[in-house]
Formats: C-alpha cells, sequence, structure tokens
C-alpha cells in the first residue's frame, strides 16, 4: 500500500485534517499517516518538514504533503533535502505539472491561501497525474 505522509504548522493545521480526511475517504489505495500539527498553537514549520521528509525518503512509493499559511516555507525547508521534489502549487496547471514533469513527491499548500474546495481539486489531480519521464528524467537527475 502506499503512504501519504502529512504535515503542517499551526498555519495549514485545519486544510490539514480537512485533506487528511478527503484522502483516506477517496483513495482506498493510500495510506494517510498523519504526523502533525492538530491544533493553532504555534511550530516551527522546519520541524514539521523534516518528518515527512524523512518519512518519504524511506520508500520511492511514498509521497508527502506539507502545509503552512503560505506554503512557501514548507517548500523552502523541504527542497534543502536531497531526493526530495517538493511542488508549491496554486491552481489546476500546477498541480498537473508538478507530477507530470517534476514527479513531485511531496505536495505542498498554503493553508491560509487555498480553500478547501480547491485543494481537494489539487490533491485530485496530483494524485492521479503520471509522471511522463521521458526528457524530464535527465532534468530531474541534475537536481
Amino acid at each position: 500500500m502506499k503512504k501519504i505522509f502529512i504535515a503542517s504548522d499551526h498555519g495549514g493545521w485545519e486544510l490539514k485534517d480537512k485533506l487528511r480526511d478527503y484522502i483516506a475517504e477517496n483513495y482506498v489505495d493510500f495510506e494517510v499517516l498523519d504526523l502533525g500539527v492538530s491544533d493553532s498553537t504555534s511550530v516551527d514549520y522546519p520541524d514539521q518538514a523534516k518528518k515527512v521528509v524523512e518519512a518519504v525518503l524511506q520508500n520511492d512509493n511514498n509521497l508527502g504533503m506539507l502545509l503552512c499559511g503560505t506554503g512557501i516555507g514548507m517548500t523552502i525547508a523541504a527542497n534543502r533535502y536531497p531526493g526530495i521534489r517538493a511542488a508549491l502549487v496554486y491552481d489546476k496547471f500546477t498541480a498537473q505539472m508538478a507530477k507530470a514533469h517534476n514527479n513531485a513527491n511531496v505536495l505542498v499548500l498554503g493553508g491560509r491561501t487555498t480553500e478547501f474546495g480547491i485543494a481537494k481539486d489539487l490533491v485530485d489531480i496530483w494524485l492521479t497525474t503520471e509522471f511522463e519521464g521521458g526528457r524530464h528524467i535527465g532534468r530531474l537527475a541534475k537536481l
């Protein structure tokens, strides 16, 4: 079974909880593992990103999702780790390209900038889009 590790800071926890439940209900081929947080108590986003990144790197089939207020901090923190391709997405096209061209293994969303209905659409696109391979493989190898 594929695993999705999901975490947030205090700026993304409400959307994280909704998306965790949405994925668990609609994607039975995935096990969703929530690595926190569960309330608005302030935490440092790099610590939350590290939890997800380390879990994703344990197995090539693992995926991750990170949420903070805007998604910017989580994206920066996650992409510091070799082997992680974290993509901050904000519309359907960026969600599709994150997987199709960049084979993003971590999806990042802004909890304060993305409405739940839109976030569901972005997650659906990211989870169902296939990596195109081909010319993109060499580009990813340079990362």
